[in-house]
């Protein structure tokens, strides 16, 4: 019989999850406010038949000029895009996913309902006549689509975040007014729009409500009496490694057992495995255990075959099943306790000679562990206690050899049987490593020789490398020290002088390999879709004019570049070599992704005219930061001024919301992927660690400010003219070109090829220009194509000879 806490009574069975509860307000309120949609819907089409006039704004519109309204509408516009991205972002790193979903469905089904609105109207006023007093178009956007969104998206944002969220309140209110006042919708639509935002947010609320955690169910009851375990409370206490759900099980004999439910649905260890096996070649790639009842039964498998070896792991007591495609895992509970909690002084040579003791077991019996990590290898608390029942059906708890205080192993699950000898030296490679994150390279590799001898462990050595270690060991290791295993190799080395140096070919190929043909080949594709249908010879037929017009802007762009570096250094610099130094890294450019062989270059120049590392570092960081600083700014206003008009403008254009959702897409990649994170990290930090002084000091002297700031306009100004030129030499007289979707195109694309692999961005760059000027400025692709070719050919290939001779020069002159 089951004695259960009246505290704590147990769950219903058959429940498997548990939600908050949703408020019946949100439903109700969601409904009235459908109702009162379609009502008004309803009283609009009867009103527009009549003829009676909507415009109440016409005596403002007399009053405030209609450019101060537009420049308002824009800036609030802009805010509130910048804090959507601001929300989403943030709520992706501390992965409340949920909650963004919840916000996401809310904005998006605002839209489309103030859209679905809109064309009833646009239905109902097609064989009507014009208002009085309202501009042309105006009825086709009564409601405004993105203030919904915006006020659906507050209402249903993530909790917290107080000054955002009435900064949101705030921009919304600006943008709605600002329409109004502008005569581009009236005061009744602003209400509407603000009962269909209310609206969606309320049914959204109602149907995506914050999860809790699942409780413990009447079916983990049930299915733990079917084995004779009965559990008088489960708990849940978080998930394991594989992110599976993990209980504990107080049972009524006194013992506590742990309880993880497999879920075929949970993919978080699978792409990681999967990534490892493209990677890594055969006996070191991990093994695929796809499925909720394969990685079960090779969890009891391990636990079988290392507990026959004589090591201490937990028991498997039990493998049920909760519903189809969900096991659910019994153990004894983990008594070990990790490396990772114990001080130095605790991790004596006794212990450690103890854990080579533990794996030697493991693998003279050729089973290999597989995951040695600072939470699978410790000491055990204390001895487990376990049923064993007896010929007559009684049992009575027996207690293990082992005693508390001994080393101890534990999560065997990724382990292999009949392992090869590779997969255990592997094992001996991530035991010294571990060792020495936790004692020191020299205690480790001493304790290596004392356990294996020296022959063994000098085998080791060509394993000692970031691929051959298991997943969380590495992560520790990225952590801790990546200088930890060159000391390990140079302590083995000293050792065992005959040791192999060479190390060992573990991967298949590298991640930045894979990426680079990736990228070349959909660039290829795209290029092969451009260049169809159009004649490479066109090229030659560009107007002189404009073709030279684009050469002059693509020097001037050497003189801003040099202009830039010249105002944010600290120290006097020549302009005739910083202007040779800008022509250098042209020429380093086609050998190294874009971005980093200038960086490198006017780094190196910087520190070879006497300015101290660290100051140079943070002064070309500066010019980095500020370029950013520009780039982006200029990008939102150009892409949300591209295609508008006064009377459109109050709402931004397809291009500035596809602008803005692929930039929050790629920084969500960097900040939620920790690799990307610590790589960007790690190589921005060196030229951004003194760039706040570096800024303070610059604004101490205008003058340099002054041709900083400058250079850095005067450099995106005369990129932008260059392929505006280009495409202009290409451009018959009927075909008109924007300059601001030009605009829009180029900081796009730069942006796209600072980001690409390929050196200077090759094919990345062309590829997202072409598009660019074909979707966004709607010119040809039989123009499009050689203005790019142009564009490129002045700004990337024609720089490289003189760049050639400009760094030899400086080679000779030690400039550089």
């Amino acid at each position: 019989m089951t004695t259960t806490p009246t505290d704590t009574p147990p769950p219903a069975p058959g429940r498997t999850a548990a939600r908050a509860p949703r408020s019946p307000v949100d439903l109700l309120a969601g409904i009235a406010g459908l109702f009162l949609v379609f009502v008004v819907l309803i009283l609009v089409g009867d009103a527009i038949a009549d003829g009676a006039p909507t415009d109440d704004a016409t005596q403002l519109r007399a009053v405030i000029p209609s450019w101060l309204l537009f420049t308002v509408a824009v800036s609030a516009n802009l805010t509130l895009i910048v804090l959507m991205v601001f929300v989403v972002l943030r709520t992706l790193f501390v992965r409340e996913m949920r909650d963004l979903l919840r916000a996401i469905v809310a904005a998006v089904s605002a839209y489309a309902m103030t859209s679905y609105v809109n064309a009833q109207l646009e239905n109902a006023t097609y064989s009507a006549d014009p208002l009085p007093g309202l501009p042309e178009g105006v009825l086709t956007a009564a409601t405004l689509g993105y203030v919904a969104a915006g006020i659906a998206f507050t209402r249903t944002m993530p909790t917290g975040q107080p000054r955002v969220r009435s900064l949101l309140w705030g921009t919304n209110t600006v943008v709605a007014v600002t329409a109004v006042m502008a005569g581009v919708t009236s005061i009744l639509a602003v209400l509407f729009t603000i009962l269909v935002g209310l609206t969606c947010a309320a049914l959204t609320r109602y149907a995506i409500s914050t999860s809790v955690p699942p409780p413990a169910t009447g079916r983990m009851h049930a299915e733990l009496h079917r084995f004779g375990l009965t559990a008088d409370r489960i708990t849940l206490v978080g998930t394991n490694q594989e992110g599976d759900p993990l209980y504990l099980a107080d049972l009524a004999d006194g013992r506590q057992v742990e309880l993880s439910v497999l879920n075929s649905e949970n993919s978080r260890a699978f792409w990681q495995r999967l990534l490892d096996l493209l990677l890594l070649r055969g006996p070191v790639a991990p093994r695929m255990l796809y499925g909720a009842r394969r990685r079960a039964e090779h969890a009891a498998l391990m636990s079988s075959v290392a507990r026959d070896a004589g090591v201490d792991v937990p028991r498997v007591l039990a493998l049920g099943e909760l519903t189809p495609g969900t096991v659910l895992l019994v153990r004894e509970r983990s008594e070990v306790r990790g490396l990772a909690t114990l001080d130095p002084a605790e991790i004596t040579d006794t212990l450690i000679d103890g854990l080579w003791h533990q794996l030697g077991l493991l693998h003279r019996r050729r089973v290999a562990h597989g995951d040695l990590n600072s939470s699978t290898v410790g000491v055990l608390v204390r001895a487990r206690a376990h049923a064993r029942t007896s010929a007559n059906g009684t049992g009575a708890p027996e207690t293990d050899a082992s005693a508390p205080g001994t080393a101890a192993l534990t999560g065997v699950d990724r382990g292999a049987v009949a392992a090869p000898q590779l997969r255990t030296l592997l094992d001996t490679a991530a035991m010294i490593t571990l060792l020495a994150l936790r004692v020191g390279p020299d205690r480790a590799v001493a304790s290596a020789v004392r356990a294996l001898g020296v022959p063994a462990t000098a085998a080791v050595l060509p394993l000692l490398q970031p691929p051959g270690l298991p997943h969380g060991l590495r992560s520790e290791l990225s952590r801790s020290d990546r200088k930890l295993l060159g000391e390990l190799r140079r302590q083995i080395a000293a050792v065992a002088p005959e040791a192999p140096a060479e190390p060992a070919r573990l991967e298949r190929m590298r991640p930045r390999t894979i990426v680079s043909v990736v990228v070349a080949t959909l660039v290829g594709l795209v290029l092969v879709y451009q260049l169809s249908g159009v004649e490479l010879s066109a090229v030659r037929h560009a107007d002189p004019g404009w073709a030279m017009a684009a050469l002059v802007m693509a020097t001037t762009c050497m003189f801003a570049a040099a202009m830039v570096l010249i105002g944010f250094v600290p120290a006097p610099l020549s302009w005739w070599r910083t202007l040779l130094v800008q022509y250098a890294a042209s020429f380093v450019r086609i050998a190294a992704p874009a971005g980093l062989g200038s960086i490198a270059i006017n780094s190196r120049f910087v520190i070879k005219s006497g300015v101290p590392t660290s100051l140079a570092l943070s002064a070309v960081g500066l010019t980095q930061l500020v370029g950013f600083l520009i780039h982006v700014p200029l990008l939102l206003v150009c892409a949300y001024l591209t295609g508008t008009s006064y009377w459109t403008g109050f709402t931004p254009s397809p291009t500035v919301a596809v602008i803005v959702i692929a930039g929050t897409v790629c920084v969500a990649a960097v900040l939620l992927h920790p690799k990307m994170r610590r790589a960007v990290t790690s190589r921005l930090r060196p030229y951004l660690s003194g760039v706040l002084p570096r800024l303070l000091d610059m604004l101490q002297r205008p003058v340099s400010l002054l041709l900083g700031v400058g250079g850095t306009l005067l450099l995106t100004v005369a990129f932008v003219l260059c392929l505006h030129f280009s495409v202009l030499a290409f451009a018959g007289p009927g075909l008109h070109v924007s300059l601001v979707a030009v605009a829009v195109v180029f900081l796009a694309g730069n942006a796209i090829g600072s980001a690409a692999p390929t050196p200077g961005g090759l094919g990345a760059v062309e590829a997202a220009l072409i598009g660019g000027l074909t979707a966004v400025a709607g010119i040809p692709a039989a123009v499009a194509l050689p203005a790019v070719l142009l564009f490129r050919l002045l700004t990337f290939w024609f720089p490289v000879l003189p760049g050639w001779a400009a760094f030899s020069y400086l080679q000779r002159r030690e400039a550089i």
